[in-house]
Parts: C-alpha cells; structure tokens; sequence
C-alpha cells in the first residue's frame, strides 16, 4: 500500500498548476514573489519584501515565517528523500495562496464545494500534508467497513461520520490514509467546519480544498457579544443547507460532536477524545432519520495530533502558532445505530501502545497498515 500511495504522490505533484484559460483577474494580478522563489532565501526574503509593501500584514508575515520553519523540520526529520526540494516546493505554494487569500480574500459559503480550476486546491491539501504522514507506522482499523461506505453511497445511502478532532489536517489525513483504497471518500466527504478555518490567512488557503458545510462553534459564539446573533443565523442556513443535501441522498457528511480539538490533560499530558456535545449528535440523528433517503451513523476515530497540534488551551484570538510534526497516524470506523448516537459522549477506538510512541492501533482485527 506505501508503493501505490508514492505513485500518487508523484502524480498529484504534477498535477498542481494552473489552468491558465480560466485564470480569474485576482490570479492574473497576482504577485508571483513565492512562486518564483527557488530557495529558502528567496521565500523568506519573499515574506520581507511583501510585508515591506504592505501586502502582508506584520502578524501573517511572522505566522509564515514561523511556519516555515516548523515545516521544515518536521519534513527533514522524516529522512525522506529529496525532503529539502519538498520544503521549497510546498511551501512556495503555500506562501503564494496565503498572499493571494491576503490580496483578494475569499468568502466561503454555508456550504463551500472544493475548488479544484484554475488551481487544485484538494491536490494542494494532500501534497503538503503527506510529508508530515509516517505512513509505515500509521493504521486503518476495520479497513473493510470503508468499502461498504462507498457501496452505500453510491446506492443513494447517506451516511454521516462522528468522530473526535485532533488537528487542522484531519481531513486530509482522513483522505490520505484511505487514498489507495477508497479515494472516492477523500474527494466526497463534507466537513462540518468551524469559522477559524476559514477565516486564519494561514489556513483558509487548505480549507479552499475541502467540501465544507461552515458554521460556528459554540466554543466560540459568545467570543464577542455583538455577533451571537449572526452567527446564530448563519449556523440555521448552514443546518438547513444539511438537510436539503441529506434529502438527496448520496451524501457523506464528518462531523466532531466536541466542537474543537482535542487536547491533553494539563497535568499528565495524555491526549484523550474531547467530550461529545449531546445536542450536537442528537441534531445528525434526526436530520439522518428525517431526510427520506436510508441512513447510517458511523462512529469513527481518528489519531493526528502530533501532526499538527493544537495550542495547548482554546484560544480566542485569531493566528495561533502552529506547530508541524512528522508522526504515524491512525484512523477507525465502527457500526453503530443511529438509536445509540443521543448516548454517545466520545470515541474511545484508538489508544496508545505505550506513552511515548506515536503509534496507535484499533481495538478491531481488522486493521490495514502501510
């Protein structure tokens, strides 16, 4: 399975370009600093020089700059092959979309629909991420329930996902350990997004690749009083945009019940799956049962934070720092009835072999691993 995920590798590589017939106005005017840069000099004397000119803000500046940095190690750190050429190449790309995001900001729908002309944002996700993947310690448990997946699908079934959240990158990761089996998942999966993805310059960029139903997490919707209201009524369009898609049939929906990441106990240091909000799952159940179409709730468990963790406590600010790792991951699915979803309060699937390894595996037999 590593060989046939190396040949997408190069495949996606190459296909990260733009369609220049259908280039927008906003790309054709668009400063070509990063995407002429050759080395690490070139980006970061990039990120002085569009800062100098007042097309980057000081903040995003240094949030790129520390990026950068933590980037590298982490993908050097892998012993990868070529790893310093996949530094320079990912995040020239990187940088060049979080100028353009500056340049002409992008405003995401209630439900956002991956963008992938003139530029392939979905390949862009993969290609950063996969870097960071230590494919031959991570693990799909009960492999074969994702096959069924996709047979549902295609009958017209809906099926939605609740899972624990542990980073930024959990869908790409979602989509890249299931790549050589099921890309067809990767590709169909809307994500139930909160509003810091798609408002961090640092992240909208890879949110841009995803299928996104947007909305506003209740950990953050008493952050400034005089927009409670708004983001009420944004999160009533986007659950309505929910159940027009549900009505259709054939959807594939993932969604974190906790409404934010995951995080470790402050006094051991022990990650555990952050608790389930009840009405949060109640809500998926009925619009699951109420949609006319045949539906299943999948519990599903995923291990990524080492990846990219999150700060250690939630933060109400926008542009938090952003640490990169290179780690093994881990993904499992299990069936369960929609009739136990209302008492389910967490996802404990996977847990560590021991306190210091990154790897994970699933209380199932059924595991694959790469």
């Amino acid at each position: 399975m590593s060989e046939l995920v190396r040949d997408k590798e190069s495949s996606a590589e190459a296909s990260i370009s733009f369609n220049e017939a259908e280039e927008t106005p906003s790309e054709l005017n668009h400063s070509r600093t990063f995407m002429d840069a050759r080395t690490e000099q070139d980006l970061l004397s990039g990120i002085k020089k569009e800062a100098e000119a007042e097309r980057l803000p000081p903040n995003v500046a240094a949030g790129m700059e520390e990026l950068y940095w933590n980037y590298k190690n982490a993908v050097l750190s892998s012993g990868a092959a070529g790893a310093e050429e996949t530094v320079i190449t990912n995040m020239s790309l990187a940088f060049d979309r979080m100028l353009l995001g500056v340049e002409d900001p992008y405003t995401f729908s209630p439900y956002h629909k991956a963008m992938r002309e003139p530029f392939d944002y979905y390949l862009f996700v993969h290609t950063y991420i996969r870097p960071l993947i230590d494919f031959k310690n991570s693990y799909v448990g009960n492999a074969s329930i994702f096959s069924e997946l996709e047979d549902k699908i295609r009958q017209g079934h809906n099926i939605v996902l609740i899972s624990n959240h542990q980073s930024e990158a959990d869908p790409a990761v979602i989509s890249l350990l299931l790549e050589a089996q099921s890309p067809f998942i990767g590709e169909n999966i809307k994500c139930v997004a909160g509003d810091r993805v798609i408002t961090d310059p640092l992240c909208k960029p890879f949110s841009m690749g995803r299928n996104l139903i947007c909305v506003y997490s209740k950990k953050h919707m008493n952050d400034d009083p005089d927009l409670v209201d708004m983001k009420r009524k944004a999160n009533t369009r986007s659950l309505k945009e929910m159940a027009t898609m549900l009505r259709s049939g054939c959807q594939l929906i993932w969604i974190a019940p906790s409404g934010g990441r995951d995080r470790p106990d402050p006094s051991t240091g022990e990650w555990f799956p952050a608790p389930f909000d009840s009405s949060s799952v109640d809500n998926m159940r009925r619009l699951v049962e109420h949609s006319g179409a045949p539906g299943h709730i999948y519990p599903m468990s995923l291990l990524c934070h080492d990846i990219m963790p999150p700060p250690p406590q939630v933060e109400k600010e926008i542009g938090e720092k952003r640490l990169v790792g290179f780690h093994g991951t881990g993904l499992s699915l299990v069936l369960k009835s929609a009739s136990q979803m209302s008492h389910l309060t967490a996802i404990p699937l996977l847990r560590p072999i021991n306190h210091t390894s990154t790897l994970w595996t699933a209380r199932s037999m059924n595991n694959t691993r790469f």
